[in-house]
């Protein structure tokens, strides 16, 4: 069978060659290219730091205070007279305190009639469930029994508290609610004094303070025969409906 084209222009006859030269080529290339070595060049970098030594500053001046020379001392006086000491000045004798064996002291005898004694009064402070004679409140007197002054004083103090209650406006706004516990000493005179509180909220426990504090003047507790403090305690409950 004859070739359809002439072996002299058949492009393909010499591929296998060509491609033998262009990988030989491209080794070469990539040996040459991994055996190339290259080196830094030393790059020389100065630094250089400015620094003024002209510190001096122009402080103004405000106020010149001017202090006056203080007076020269005194002088010396051209001639000094001597004064003789013709004088007599009498010694005082101390005499001895202390006593000897000799010396007798006699005993005092004080009687115990002629010794005043004056009575300390104590600052007690009496729970208000153990007083003997409770506090009365305005409009309790006609109680005769210290049970029923007691249920009265109770049940006035609840119908204070119902009468001043205002809610506070921040605490509505925020929803803040719960129990305040008020704890307050009715003093010798029947006033309210040192009252404490606790609550979960400030907003709470100053309006608890508040209503407590405007309570009116009572009778005093009696112990012992005298007027003493009495300690009362009560919860006051924040609600909103």
């Amino acid at each position: 069978m004859k070739p359809k084209k002439n072996p002299s222009v058949d492009v393909g006859r010499n591929s296998s060659l060509y491609f033998m030269i262009g990988l030989a080529s491209v080794l070469f290339l990539t040996w040459q290219s991994l055996e190339v070595k290259t080196y830094e060049k030393d790059s020389l970098v100065s630094e250089v730091l400015e620094v003024s030594d002209d510190l001096n500053e122009d402080v103004p001046i405000t106020e010149i205070i001017k202090t006056t020379p203080p007076p020269p001392p005194p002088a010396a006086p051209e001639v000094i007279e001597i004064v003789e000491d013709v004088e007599d000045v009498e010694e005082s004798v101390i005499e001895s305190t202390e006593s000897s064996q000799e010396t007798f002291v006699e005993d005092v005898v004080v009687n115990v009639d002629d010794v005043d004694v004056g009575e300390i009064e104590e600052d007690v402070v009496v729970p208000f469930a153990v007083i003997e004679y409770v506090p009365v409140f305005p409009g309790c007197e006609v109680y005769d029994t210290q049970e029923e002054r007691k249920a009265c004083f109770n049940q006035k103090v609840q119908e204070h508290i119902r009468s001043k209650f205002k809610y506070p406006e921040a605490a509505l706004e925020m929803g803040i609610t719960g129990r305040v516990f008020v704890q307050f000493v009715i003093d010798s005179k029947g006033r309210v004094a040192d009252i404490q509180k606790r609550g979960p909220d400030r907003l709470l426990e100053t309006e608890a303070v508040r209503i407590i504090s405007t309570l009116p003047t009572v009778k005093p507790g009696i112990q012992r025969g005298k007027p003493v403090k009495v300690k009362y305690s009560i919860p006051i409950n924040f609600v909103m409906e």
